[in-house]
């Protein structure tokens, strides 16, 4: 499993890709194309009223969620890059440039339990 986390305005946004062998979250929405690897990460957007308040880069905007979409692709690269530019999308629509986007990818270790 790998954790993408995007950093920008002073906050930070982060997705699991779920890699091949290890089982995603089930629910509506959902790829049910057997796909090796899945992303799940919220989508959001700016609005003028209602949503939650967010702070980026000392503004306090508001920012509505939409229902995570989930993705299934066939190779880890193809999956990567489109986890992060997933990332940089969410930055832009809240009015990040995307080059301010600092983005990691994090190895998340196994629970032994």
């Amino acid at each position: 499993m790998l954790h993408i986390r995007g950093h920008a305005g002073g906050t930070a946004l982060t997705g699991t890709l779920y890699e091949r062998g290890e089982d995603p979250p089930q629910f509506r929405g959902a790829p049910d194309d057997d796909a090796p690897y899945v992303w799940v990460c919220d989508a959001f957007y700016r609005v003028e009223s209602g949503g939650t308040t967010q702070t980026i880069d000392g503004e306090e905007i508001q920012v509505a969620f939409e229902s995570p979409m989930p993705r299934g692709f066939e190779e880890r690269g193809e999956a990567i890059e489109a986890a992060k530019e997933h990332v940089r999308t969410q930055f832009a629509r809240l009015g990040v440039p995307e080059g301010d986007v600092r983005i990691e990818v994090i190895e998340v270790a196994e629970d032994p339990a």
